[in-house]
């Protein structure tokens, strides 16, 4: 794919939520982040589906502009969008650590990311790492070799969940980054994804918790702190999120198959909500694509083979009103990633990330075309 290098819309669609952002403005940090060369070609992937990425890449960076991270009003919360931003963020956020660095990743094939955190962990970081092994477990091994060579404490997953597809970094359990994005560097210029650095300390401690018990494979029931919304059992807090929209909900997901939150998109369309749906098109979500717009879904898609891939998990409910909440997380619409996988999510209610996010989501809408049938 070729790189995307920012948001894609252009005319009514993209200014429609200008002037949230620009109320945002006081609220920016700047960050020194940078955007990865153009990767290969990828195709979408099924639930959930591996790569061709090779373990021992990694990004190559070029000058941008000056990204932004806005931050929250209460202060906790920042948001990372990518490919626009970069991974600068996270890499940051390794070399920062003084203390303690828990990763839990379904993919991780970024040279930088794996020597980073065989750094910190000699400069006396205790570094524990957990890695997929239900399904990635291939393109994972090279990163496992290296970790476990550089003295890091690296696990596979455990198998008291089905896939363990949660992307999170806990930074000296004060910062948690919660991912909708894998690590795997030959896509980063080209993939939608976002990122949300959480400062909640009830959340951080949950994800702590969850992490030692996934770490040693023990079971647990995951708190869900203030803002989270763990799988096994996702479902219903999606769904209950979609079922509170009163005027507008913005989606965007990599798969589509879960009835239950085709249902609930359905029924919010019924009742008078403007739903829109942006997604890259594939033949699996066909019949749900047709149920949802025959139901007054909008569903906008991407090609496969298009300069930008869908796959962040976001929901934005009723933005720009008072009421707005918006969801980010590594859980896909299908059974399996909600009820089965190991999965993490945050709401966010009310900040200046909502407005960023759907900023985001009418930008890659206005650059993407209505579905109406593959």
């Amino acid at each position: 794919m070729d790189a995307a290098t920012g948001d894609r819309a252009s005319g009514p669609r993209g200014t429609k939520r200008a002037t949230i952002a620009l109320l945002s403005a006081a609220l920016v940090l700047l960050t020194a982040c940078s955007t990865p060369s153009t990767p290969p070609s990828r195709a979408p992937s099924a639930s959930p589906a591996p790569t061709a990425a090779a373990a021992s890449g990694s990004p190559t960076s070029t000058s941008t502009p000056t990204p932004t991270a806005t931050a929250a009003a209460g202060g906790y919360d920042t948001l990372v969008v990518e490919p626009d931003q970069g991974m600068g963020a996270f890499y940051q956020a390794i070399g920062g650590a003084q203390r303690s660095l828990d990763l839990v990743m379904y993919e991780l094939e970024d040279s930088t990311a794996v020597n980073d955190l065989i750094q910190a962990e000699k400069r006396g970081v205790a570094v524990r790492v957990i890695l997929d092994q239900a399904y990635a477990k291939s393109q994972n091994q090279a990163a496992y070799a290296a970790l476990l060579a550089g003295g890091v404490a690296v696990h596979w997953s455990s198998t008291q969940v089905d896939i363990t597809h949660q992307k999170t970094l806990t930074v000296d359990s004060g910062e948690a980054l919660i991912m909708t994005g894998n690590l795997t560097a030959q896509y980063y210029s080209s993939t939608r994804d976002f990122m949300v650095a959480d400062k909640d300390p009830r959340d951080v401690a949950a994800i702590d918790a969850v992490f030692d018990a996934d770490f040693s494979k023990t079971g647990v029931q995951p708190s869900s702190g203030d803002d989270l919304v763990w799988s096994p059992g996702s479902e219903p807090a999606l769904a209950a999120l979609i079922q509170g929209a009163r005027k507008e909900l913005l989606v965007e997901n990599e798969e589509m198959s879960d009835q239950d939150i085709v249902a609930a998109l359905e029924a919010a369309a019924q009742r008078g909500v403007d739903v829109e749906v942006c997604m890259t098109d594939s033949s699996s979500w066909s019949s749900e694509f047709t149920a949802l717009t025959h139901a007054g879904v909008k569903v906008f898609t991407y090609a496969a083979n298009a300069s930008l891939y869908i796959h962040a998990k976001v929901i934005v409910a009723d933005p720009g009103t008072a009421a707005v909440r918006a969801f980010v997380g590594s859980e896909n619409f299908s059974s399996t990633s909600l009820d089965r996988n190991r999965e993490l999510g945050i709401v966010l209610s009310g900040s200046a990330i909502d407005a960023q996010l759907a900023s985001v989501l009418d930008g890659d809408i206005g650059g993407a075309t209505a579905w109406s049938g593959s």
